[in-house]
């Protein structure tokens, strides 16, 4: 009786083992995205990218009506979700539920931003951490700096908000079918053999699906490097480039993506696919010479001292390209210089730095065809712009209120390119006042403004002329101006050497799966 027994036990043991080993087996390849190291998936030649961001929230503009839909047109695809859930089917479709929370949490922390930019929130970020504070770098809208709340802070100059909120919802995933709806956990992982459309969009083989810090959820996408690049270099220096400035723009589109893979930390995935990152969508057709020249260029990026750099670029310099200091707030690198980007004659013509307003308008008024990327259609512009206009701006930023005017503005300090560095807004209240917007603030408020490569000219009480040249920041490779380079005989190589000198070309090495 007591061997039965014995071998009744052992019987029931294995069944029950062999029943926790397949679910174990089904969620470790959920879970295994929360082992996931970012920079071991660099180290492999991968990039996560976060291909649709706040799923399931207001802001979600990618789910329709709440759900999302994954559908191939041959094989299966599979889902692992981590509360065990295996589905196989040609077609899965998820739904978003906001589910009542049985104990709510208070969610508390102390903000600060928003900033134009990643560079300048990091560098306040730095700051932060210098002091003592654990800080995290989030992008909810706009770039912000977290830090934990606690009671007796120490009064910060930097602007700052208390956030409190009290969690009663969660935003909840189901696998919705015609027989069956089950609530799943994240990350859930997708995938297939073939290509998936989403959203009758064709993305590619695999994905997940994971929670971000902001209560939504965010679709990642594992991809190789080429692969990537595949979808950057058309929507970023346009389909019909040359080759050498498609070369170039391979370059340096890999090796700004290496640097700032750390970029979306928080939420378990290197970058996402709008300008606040590089622009990223799957291409439709192969493009022969994009293609080509990724093949030509795979895995180089530019280094410096065996590092890579930040390697910036922008659409049009406006003739002058700037240092990274004068555009954020943020350190200099050496890699980068104020150039007059054109002939070497042009370098005799015009010396820098340029820092007065007649400086610049004489610069803005020379024959742009000396300039390399004259073709760009915000080479030169000019913006009238009425304090009305201003003032809506400001108001939407939170900088003034609506009885207060705008009475004048003026640039108060410049860089070596001539850029502004800080815009003084001079406005009517109780007691005047002035706003002053420094670096890239000046275009996050007025948004505008091309570039801060222009003179202001008074026309009347309420009415400017903003005369100016170049679209982005002017920092590093200027894309109009790569093209005409190519386009005049130089290879990748000196376009590069042109734009980010002392910085060197270098393969890197890539680790197998």
């Amino acid at each position: 009786m007591k061997r039965e027994f014995t071998f009744l036990n052992l019987f029931l043991g294995c069944i029950s083992l062999l029943i926790i080993n397949n679910k174990l087996t089904s969620n470790l390849v959920a879970e295994e995205f929360l082992q996931v190291e970012l920079n071991t998936e660099i180290k492999k030649g991968k990039f996560l990218i976060g291909l649709k961001q706040y799923l399931g929230g207001k802001s979600d503009s990618f789910s329709k009506r709440k759900n999302i839909n994954f559908v191939t047109d041959k094989g299966f695809l599979h889902l692992h979700s981590s509360n065990g859930i295996k589905h196989k089917s040609k077609q899965i479709n998820i739904v978003w539920r906001d589910i009542l929370i049985k104990n709510p949490q208070t969610i508390e922390r102390i903000v600060f931003g928003p900033f134009a930019s990643y560079e300048s929130a990091k560098k306040q970020s730095e700051k932060l951490k210098d002091k003592g504070f654990e800080t995290t770098l989030a992008y909810p809208k706009n770039w912000e700096v977290w830090i934990p709340f606690e009671d007796n802070l120490p009064e910060f100059k930097l602007k700052n908000k208390i956030f409190r909120k009290i969690k009663n919802i969660q935003i909840t995933p189901f696998l919705s079918s015609e027989y069956s709806f089950k609530k799943l956990e994240g990350p859930i992982h997708i995938y297939s053999d073939e290509e998936i459309k989403i959203n009758d969009v064709n993305f590619g083989k695999n994905f997940y699906l994971i929670q971000d810090s902001y209560g939504t959820w965010t679709l990642i996408q594992k991809i190789k490097f080429d692969d990537y690049l595949a979808g950057v270099l058309p929507y970023e220096i346009g389909p019909s480039s040359p080759l050498e400035a498609f070369k170039a723009q391979a370059v340096i589109a890999l090796t700004w993506g290496i640097f700032n893979s750390d970029r979306f930390k928080m939420d378990k995935y290197h970058l996402c696919i709008s300008t606040q990152c590089q622009v990223y969508k799957p291409p439709k057709i192969k493009n022969k010479k994009v293609q080509k020249a990724i093949k030509a260029t795979s895995n180089l990026i530019l280094t410096y001292k065996n590092q890579p750099i930040n390697a910036f670029y922008h659409g049009s310099n406006g003739g002058v390209s700037a240092t990274a200091g004068e555009s954020w707030q943020m350190q200099d690198y050496s890699y980068f210089n104020s150039i007059i980007d054109g002939s070497k004659s042009l370098n005799k013509i015009f010396k820098l730095p340029i820092l007065s307003e007649s400086e610049l308008n004489n610069f803005l008024d020379f024959d742009k065809e000396q300039f390399y990327g004259s073709n760009h259609s915000l080479f030169r512009w000019n913006k009238k712009i009425s304090s009305l206009k201003i003032k809506e701006k400001l108001i939407t930023n939170k900088l003034i209120k609506s009885n207060e005017n705008v009475l004048d503005f003026n640039a108060i300090e410049r860089g070596s390119s001539g850029r502004v560095t800080k815009l003084e807004i001079q406005t009517s209240s109780k007691v005047n006042k002035s706003i002053v917007l420094v670096k890239d603030d000046i275009r996050r408020v007025l948004s505008f403004i091309p570039s801060n490569l222009f003179t202001i000219n008074k026309l009347s009480d309420d009415l400017w002329l903003l005369r100016g040249g170049g679209f982005g920041h002017g920092v590093g490779l200027s894309q109009s101006g790569a093209i005409q380079m190519a386009e005049l005989g130089f290879s990748y190589e000196q376009i590069l050497n042109h734009y980010y000198r002392d910085a060197k070309l270098q393969k890197i090495e890539i680790f197998s799966q």
